[in-house]
């Protein structure tokens, strides 16, 4: 199941929170899974920044995760 969905500004990628403890990055354009990260909780929430590149999570022992997707230019592009 997903948790929380959350897209990014150019409207090409999404991001996915799973209470399988993944954040996941979507093409949408394409329709796949372009990446996947793993915490030690559930995720219940996620954001991106409008730098297009800046991930921002709670999961659910109430940790703040930020991801910065370096080297992707913006999540559109990769």
């Amino acid at each position: 199941s997903v948790y929380a969905v959350a897209i990014a500004p150019d409207g090409k990628t999404a991001i996915s929170a799973s209470p399988d403890k993944t954040l996941k990055i979507w093409d949408l354009l394409g329709g796949k899974e372009i990446a996947s990260f793993s915490g030690d909780s559930g995720f219940c929430c996620c954001a991106v920044l409008p730098d297009g590149v800046t991930v921002v999570a709670g999961d659910r022992s109430g940790r703040v995760h930020f991801l910065r997707l370096e080297g992707m230019g913006d999540l559109g592009d990769v």
